[in-house]
């Protein structure tokens, strides 16, 4: 299979890329940054450019089998800063990248929706995908728009599009000073000696899912020739105080906390449903919180004892 990768080089984007080389793809990336030192890319045809520039397109597209639809430009906190650049990087974008794919005669594509932003505050937990998508943040309102144009262009008989929807992916790789990521963004801040600061009181519960366990689904769903939706989480939930109590079991390290204002746009409680991925893709979370966190920190000890 010749896949291409738009967001290849970004944390989700560098595991599946590496994923699908070791199994013999071809792979074409394309993202808006030269590739980091991350693992081997012989091999790889990697571009430079956005993902809505159809000339750089038509040149990239050509024999692809599918597309894997990484890309944002946006996080929930600067989407609601500013939903015009969300709405013309993101939605727009994709919709360029959806028509130039149409006039290539390319149709399969998998996109990174998002589980934690498009059902909102849930009736339920866990989240099934048949929940009613109620995003209250700009991030999730963008996610669910494309959700529905490729729908669209599916029961317009072009497009055969397949759907994941992560809850919150973490592993090694991660950026320890992002803005988003609180399992790499905890652990940093472990490593250097630096308290950890909390939007609201810690009692927000997400779903935290391992890279590979991400990087199997999309890749399963793929392959599947399927057109579903499918959720990508543990299947648990833990709070982020309970984050931390597990980074200080791991770490070995007293992290202290401190506690800002909570945000508007941070969903109360998200733990999804998995059971659909388990049914027609025989795929399930395999590694657990702590043995995920405990991988991710040796990863970063790792790295950094190698640093001169």
């Amino acid at each position: 299979m010749k896949a291409l990768v738009i967001g290849g080089n970004g944390f989700i984007g560098t595991h599946l890329v590496r994923a699908l080389c070791r199994r013999g793809d071809t792979v074409v990336v394309l993202d808006r940054s030269a590739p980091r030192a991350v693992g081997d890319l012989t091999g790889v045809d990697y571009h430079v450019g956005d993902f809505h520039d159809p000339l750089l397109l038509r040149r990239v597209l050509p024999g692809v089998d599918a597309v894997y639809h990484l890309a944002s430009c946006t996080v929930p906190s600067t989407a609601d800063a500013d939903p015009e650049s969300d709405v013309q990087g993101n939605l727009l974008g994709t919709l360029s990248l959806l028509a130039t794919m149409r006039e290539q005669g390319i149709t399969r594509i998998c996109y990174f929706s998002s589980g934690g932003t498009v059902y909102g505050n849930p009736e339920r937990v866990p989240v099934p995908e048949s929940h009613a998508l109620r995003p209250i943040s700009s991030y999730g309102i963008v996610k669910v728009a494309i959700e529905q144009y490729l729908a669209m262009f599916q029961r317009q008989g072009w497009l055969d599009p397949v759907i994941i929807r992560p809850s919150n992916p973490y592993g090694p790789g991660q950026a320890l000073g992002g803005i988003q990521g609180a399992v790499a963004v905890f652990l940093g801040r472990a490593l250097a000696g630096q308290r950890v600061q909390i939007w609201g009181d810690g009692e927000i519960i997400r779903d935290y899912v391992y890279i590979d366990d991400v990087v199997d689904l999309a890749m399963m769903a793929v392959d599947s020739g399927k057109n579903s939706i499918f959720n990508v989480g543990s299947g648990a939930g833990s709070s982020l105080n309970a984050l931390c109590d597990t980074i200080r079991r791991v770490t070995g390290i007293p992290v202290q906390v401190d506690y800002l204002p909570g945000r508007s746009f941070d969903v109360k409680a998200v733990v999804l449903d998995v059971t659909q991925a388990r049914e027609q893709l025989g795929w399930y979370p395999r590694i657990d919180l702590e043995a995920g966190v405990r991988r991710t920190w040796q990863a970063i000890e790792g790295a950094s004892s190698s640093l001169p």
